[in-house]
């Protein structure tokens, strides 16, 4: 039986206001999210469309429909949130995640799982892989360093166990060497890519930085073979600085010495306050690293950190792909 007019009216008032007070009891990051869709600047997350209309909620989350595909999706669909429980702890496991502190620390303090504690942190990472990536620009430097391939956390088997810190039992950069491309330009815009197992090959630079390169790019780099054939393949200005003859600087301008400086203070970043990472999440922390430099002039750190989270769709996929990724890593070469 259908409601009377002056019922339907009341009934569609609190029904609103129920909406509104949801809308106040979220947390920054989810209110944030819901923003960018509300206004019409996300996109279907099942084909990309950009053209979407609400429909309904859902155990408090906002849904919507797209004009494309005609699927539904929530808020949260695609992104590090998905399927999240607990979402109340989300702005709190922000602000102490940007404040470093240990899973454990987390753990006790949010009265949650370690694992969880972990796998938040990650799904965290995976979403600030692709956060504002630009071309480089100017005189770009890029050279690779190498961490030692780590099973942290595992039980390492065929070969005897490291020390934190140890040495590969191999002379110079062998199978047992992470390969990690760095290059930044001097506008500040920074890559850090997990590449390949022992040497760099010109592939890997493809993969890494190919495709974001400009005719205004000028390559710096040591003089191995594969930055003169990157360079020739993208038809780009290049000055090789050749090691073997201590030169350091060329033309007074030329040189790779900042990206030596973010090859240390990684290691030393990585080392100091996680006791060294496994190859398998390196990539994620690296992410973590890049976004913190981002955000180091922010009056608003934690802030900013959960914003960028909260644009990427395709987080929760590549939280997943992290087994395959580090499965085809060690299998290179």
């Amino acid at each position: 039986m259908s409601l009377p007019k002056i019922d339907r009216k009341a009934f569609i008032k609190e029904l609103e206001q129920e909406i509104e007070d949801i809308d106040k009891s979220l947390p920054e990051s989810q209110e944030y999210r819901r923003y960018i869709l509300n206004n019409k600047q996300g996109e279907c997350p099942h084909c990309g469309h950009k053209k979407y209309v609400k429909y309904g909620i859902d155990k408090g989350s906002q849904r919507y429909k797209c004009k494309s595909c005609k699927r539904n999706f929530t808020e949260y669909t695609g992104t590090w949130m998905a399927g999240l429980h607990k979402k109340d702890k989300i702005d709190h496991y922000f602000k102490l995640m940007s404040e470093e502190k240990s899973l454990d620390k987390i753990k006790e303090i949010l009265g949650i799982n370690k694992k969880t504690a972990f796998d938040w942190r990650h799904k965290i990472l995976s979403s600030l892989s692709d956060i504002d990536k630009r071309d480089f620009t100017g005189i770009t430097e890029s050279d690779e360093t190498f961490f030692l391939q780590s099973e942290k956390g595992k039980r390492v088997e065929g070969r005897k166990p490291r020390k934190r810190g140890g040495a590969s039992q191999k002379k110079g950069v062998n199978q047992d060497h992470i390969a990690v491309i760095v290059t930044q330009d001097r506008k500040k815009e920074l890559d850090l890519t997990v590449a390949t197992k022992g040497r760099l090959k010109k592939i890997d630079l493809e993969k890494a930085i190919g495709n974001r390169l400009s005719q205004e790019t000028v390559l710096c780099s040591d003089s191995h073979v594969s930055y003169k054939g990157f360079a020739i393949d993208h038809n780009i200005e290049h000055h090789p600085l050749r090691s073997y003859i201590k030169q350091r600087v060329k033309n007074g301008i030329y040189h790779i010495q900042h990206v030596n400086s973010t090859h240390n203070k990684i290691k030393k970043w990585i080392d100091n306050r996680f006791w060294g990472v496994s190859t398998k999440y390196l990539q994620q922390y690296l992410n973590w690293y890049r976004t913190k430099e981002m955000l180091k002039d922010s009056r608003e750190i934690t802030k900013e950190f959960a914003k960028q989270t909260a644009q990427d769709i395709k987080a929760y996929q590549k939280f997943k792909e992290i087994p395959i990724n580090y499965h085809l890593l060690i299998s290179s070469q």
